[in-house]
């Protein structure tokens, strides 16, 4: 399977290039997400990290944002565990 790369560009302006896991969509339909690796392996697993931020549209520019609201992050949360059980 053919890994699908995307640019997104920091809080300090320089772009990186990282893997795109998937998208999200918010239940109401208003918020997007885009779940990302930047290659990353952590613990005696060696398992993946991975990165989830809010997509935002900035003047026709898509942006992202950390999710910094413990609601926000429970309802990602969400969104996740229902694509992991699908």
């Amino acid at each position: 399977m053919d890994k699908k790369m995307v640019r997104i560009k920091n809080s300090d302006g320089s772009t990186v290039e990282v893997e795109l896991v998937t998208y999200l969509m918010s239940e109401d339909q208003q918020t997007n997400y885009i779940v990302y690796s930047k290659g990353e392996k952590s613990g005696g697993e060696g398992d993946e990290v991975i990165y989830i931020s809010r997509i935002v549209n900035n003047s026709g520019t898509l942006e992202i944002e950390e999710i910094t609201n413990d609601e926000e992050w429970a309802n990602v949360q969400t969104l996740l565990k229902k694509i992991a059980n699908a």
